[in-house]
C-alpha cells in the first residue's frame, strides 16, 4: 500500500530484476500444478489469465493469485 491506498495487481509480467533475465512460474491451484513457464499472468474480472514465453495462455476462471515466489518460481493461484 502506497499513502493508505489500497492497490490491485491486475498484470504482471514476471521479470527477476536481481539476474536481469526473465522467470518462468510454475502455476499451483490446489497444491496441483495447472500451467508451466508461466511469464505473464493477468487478472480480468475473476479470472486470471497466464501465459508462456511462446504465448500459450491458460485462463482459470474465479481465481485470484495468491503469492508469487521468485526463488520457487512459484505462482499460487486461488478460487474466489
Amino acid at each position: 500500500m502506497y499513502r493508505h491506498e489500497e492497490r490491485f495487481i491486475t498484470e504482471l509480467v514476471l521479470y527477476d530484476c536481481r539476474f536481469q533475465k526473465m522467470c518462468e512460474f510454475k502455476v499451483i491451484l490446489d497444491g496441483e500444478m495447472v500451467f508451466k513457464d508461466a511469464v505473464y499472468a493477468r487478472i480480468k474480472s475473476n479470472n486470471t489469465i497466464v501465459r508462456d514465453v511462446l504465448g500459450e495462455s491458460k485462463e482459470f476462471k474465479n481465481c485470484k493469485i495468491v503469492e508469487v515466489d521468485v526463488n520457487s518460481t512459484r505462482l499460487v493461484l486461488s478460487g474466489i
